[in-house]
């Protein structure tokens, strides 16, 4: 019976072989379906529009220029892509790769871009700065820096500049970008509502069509990051070189603030958050810090700094931002002028190991406000103040 079963096995398996060998490709409906896969096409883009505003908000120039890569659904298929802008007057196409070979420069000069950028910097500021003390300190920043630009220059290497010239060889020799590139730029004339089209066609002539509305945005300042004179609290730190570490941050009056803090002294560095001195805060709570600082209206902002306190009491340490024309610690004190306020006590705490904190603030319709440190109940200490605008 077994040998009976086994003969069948495999009379049913030459029966299928025989069976698969009758198809044939030259046939009728026989064999392979066809690929009726069409394209799908999609595409993203990225905003890399650059502009200048000078210090008065003024804008003085702006690019609004967009990064567009297309793609679909067909890997290796032969694919061939066709844009469409509406409106399309004005607007011009610029080669993908002329941003980059652009930074392979900045690279090889890298000192020379960062010295340009740090003259330019203060050169931007001049304008709009009305301490005449700063105004000549930052001349002879500048003065000092075209001296280190001048021999950054001079002392380029041979190496150097022809990898430059052959940068700038690429460049000049780049192929017109065209609205039939994968990836290209397109640079508009100014903020409006576009329609950008992509129609995507395989090696078999079967194409799709995809559009979005794009949104190009009006260019604004930039948020300037506020100055927050000695934030470490360390010597010789003001815009001049000089300073006890504690020079910004005195009331205008010791009699409605109170006396400005103390200063705490380390021998070497690594043991405070930044630098050898930081704040220091008598148990008496007599002492305070006080420094207005400039903001944007409308802006938010995080305010971040490090604390520390003695444990043989319960302590706490308070940062507050107030109203600027507020006149007193009394005053400060009326919640109608703050701003925001953020306090810390000891418990749980380390003695002398610093923390760090934030406070997120909204600037409103202020052009500035005050930073004030005040503390109660054991020696405290603060230092490593920082700020950023908040995106």
């Amino acid at each position: 019976m077994k040998k009976y079963l086994i003969n069948l096995k495999y009379i049913v398996l030459g029966t299928f072989v025989s069976l698969t060998a009758c198809v044939s490709d030259d046939l009728p409906d026989v064999g392979d379906l066809e690929d009726i896969t069409g394209p799908t096409p999609f595409y993203s883009f990225t905003n890399v529009t650059t502009s200048e505003f000078d210090c008065n908000e003024v804008e003085l120039s702006a690019n609004y220029d967009y990064n567009f890569q297309a793609g679909s659904n067909l890997a290796v298929n032969g694919t061939s892509y066709q844009w469409s802008i509406a409106p399309a007057e004005g607007v011009s196409l610029i080669n993908k790769d002329l941003p980059v070979l652009e930074q392979l420069i900045d690279a090889e000069l890298a000192t020379i871009v960062a010295l340009e950028a740090e003259i330019a910097k203060l050169k931007f500021k001049i304008p709009c700065e009305s301490d005449s003390a700063k105004v000549d300190v930052m001349n002879a920043s500048i003065i000092e820096l075209e001296a280190q630009l001048e021999a950054a220059e001079n002392n380029l290497s041979d190496d150097v500049i022809q990898n430059v010239a052959d940068l700038e060889n690429q460049i000049a020799n780049l192929p017109p970008a065209t609205l039939q590139d994968q990836e290209l730029i397109f640079s508009f004339p100014g903020p409006g509502e576009y329609t950008i089209g992509l129609t995507v066609t395989d090696n078999l002539g079967k194409s799709d069509y995809t559009e979005k509305g794009v949104e190009v945005i009006q260019v604004v300042p930039t948020i300037p990051v506020p100055e927050i004179g000695e934030p470490g609290f360390d010597d010789n730190t003001l815009f001049d070189g000089t300073g006890d570490g504690r020079d910004s941050w005195r009331a205008p009056s010791s009699s409605a603030w109170g006396s400005v803090f103390q200063i705490n002294t380390k021998s070497e560095l690594g043991i405070l958050p930044d630098g050898l001195q930081a704040a220091k805060f008598p148990a008496d709570g007599t002492r305070v810090g006080y420094q207005e600082i400039e903001v944007t209206p409308g802006a938010t902002y995080v305010l971040t700094y490090f604390s520390a306190f003695e444990e043989n009491a319960y302590g706490e340490l308070t940062v507050s931002l107030i109203a600027p024309g507020t006149a007193s610690l009394a005053d400060a004190r009326l919640e109608a002028n703050i701003v925001a306020t953020r306090t810390d006590n000891n418990i749980g705490r380390v003695a002398d190991v610093f923390k760090q904190h934030a406070i997120t603030f909204e600037a409103g319709e202020y052009e500035s406000v005050i930073i004030l440190l005040t503390n109660s109940g054991v020696e405290s200490r603060l230092d490593a103040f920082a700020i950023s605008v908040k995106q």
